[in-house]
């Protein structure tokens, strides 16, 4: 379901671009089975353990590449990002291209609906 305006989406249309996803467009249980095939891996959702990545937790609304003691690129320490929801969605279809220089080995998600499905998994599971 799609909460943007109709002029919204319809510009969104006329650039080519898709409508930003939003936590409530996704299934958080089926985000979890992204979450745990896709990122577990590398991130935690919650606490402070430090994987290969960085612990994903507070995501929203945090500056990118400031989790303390991790050691984050240059490129996402200098990318100015604050994490949102709309940005989420660009970073997990194609993250070096919004970070070009990244080390997340990583190439994005390209099944229909596991963009939204994971952002809304991540909305309720990193807010600790």
């Amino acid at each position: 379901m799609n909460f943007l305006p109709k002029a919204a989406t319809a510009l969104a249309a006329a650039l080519c671009i898709a409508p930003p996803a939003l936590a409530q467009d996704g299934d958080p249980v089926t985000g979890k089975g992204v979450f745990m095939n896709r990122c577990s891996q590398c991130h935690a959702v919650s606490g402070d353990q430090i994987k290969t990545g960085p612990p994903l937790t507070g995501l929203f609304g945090r500056t990118a590449g400031t989790w303390p003691g991790f050691n984050y690129s240059e490129a996402m320490r200098t990318s100015g990002i604050v994490w949102s929801h709309e940005i989420m969605a660009e970073y997990l279809v194609a993250p070096r291209t919004v970070v070009p220089g990244t080390r997340m080995n990583f190439n994005g998600l390209k099944r229909p609906g596991e963009k939204e499905d994971l952002i809304a998994y991540l909305a309720v599971s990193t807010s600790g």
